[in-house]
């Protein structure tokens, strides 16, 4: 099966690197024109080279912003808009994960992990949807992790506001479905990502970083043995935003070599 998005227009947050960047390579190689948002220029720059080097037909535009602003999501989607058109697939896919002890979570850390990842959703989808709706056409791939469905001690706020994107993809599904606009979520397990590069550097590690991943899939017990690698992933948005996943709608598929015990 070809995956074909020829002339859709998709947009990434945290779109610069990682599960993102990755995404975006697959999606413009498939076809799309792309947007990506993400706060780093030079990040920026160097991702717009790699996705327009997957065809002499791709357009790019590289939007520089924080997800957390919501006048900047405003001014993000207005310049997409009048850079490729209305926007066909949104991957509302930025965020880092936020972990401490509950008695440790201040209020500012709650609002800041609510406003990254809930409410950055909320608004941006929010923006794309009208157009969706009148068009009857419209993908919507909200990128979780897979304590949306399994939370362990210590692992809030991030499990919080996961679980609460988790719902809110139920709720859009419901309403998006008579419109032909499509919403899912994909949660990730342990997938070669930039946290797991941070989390390498930050365990002062003497392992190479395969050593490292591979000993994290076995403490993990990941059922296939290693992590999945950010193409893997990819593979499975594309599938999604394409008409191939017409009939997929409110579900929320795990991408995790068979980690999380909840299916």
């Amino acid at each position: 099966m070809k995956i074909d998005l020829t002339g859709r227009i998709a947009f990434i947050t945290g779109g610069s690197k990682g599960l993102g960047l990755a995404t975006a390579v697959e999606m413009a190689a498939s076809g799309a024109h792309v947007a990506i948002m993400a706060r780093d220029a030079n990040t920026l720059s160097h991702a717009r080279a790699q996705i327009l080097a997957q065809g002499p037909s791709v357009k790019v535009c590289a939007v520089q912003g924080d997800v957390t602003s919501a006048e900047q999501l405003f001014h993000a989607h207005a310049q997409v808009v009048r850079e490729l058109g209305p926007v066909d697939i949104l991957v509302n896919n930025a965020g880092k994960r936020s972990s401490a002890p509950f008695a440790e979570i201040t209020d500012a850390m709650w609002a800041l992990d609510i406003d990254l990842k809930l409410m950055a959703c909320v608004r941006l989808t929010r923006l794309v949807w009208p157009s969706m709706v009148a068009r009857r056409w419209g993908r919507v791939i909200n990128v979780l992790n897979t304590y949306a469905k399994t939370p362990l001690g210590g692992t809030a706020p991030t499990s919080v506001t996961r679980a609460a994107q988790l719902a809110l993809t139920k709720v859009m599904a419901q309403e998006g479905g008579p419109h032909n606009v499509l919403v899912n979520a994909l949660l990730v397990g342990l997938v070669k990502s930039d946290q797991v590069v941070r989390l390498y550097r930050d365990s002062g590690s003497t392992l190479s970083l395969d050593e490292f991943m591979l000993q994290q899939a076995v403490q993990a017990k990941v059922p296939a043995g290693r992590i999945g690698e950010a193409s893997e992933f990819a593979n499975m948005a594309c599938f999604l935003a394409s008409d191939a996943a017409s009939y997929i709608n409110g579900n929320a598929i795990n991408v995790d070599g068979g980690m999380s015990p909840v299916a």
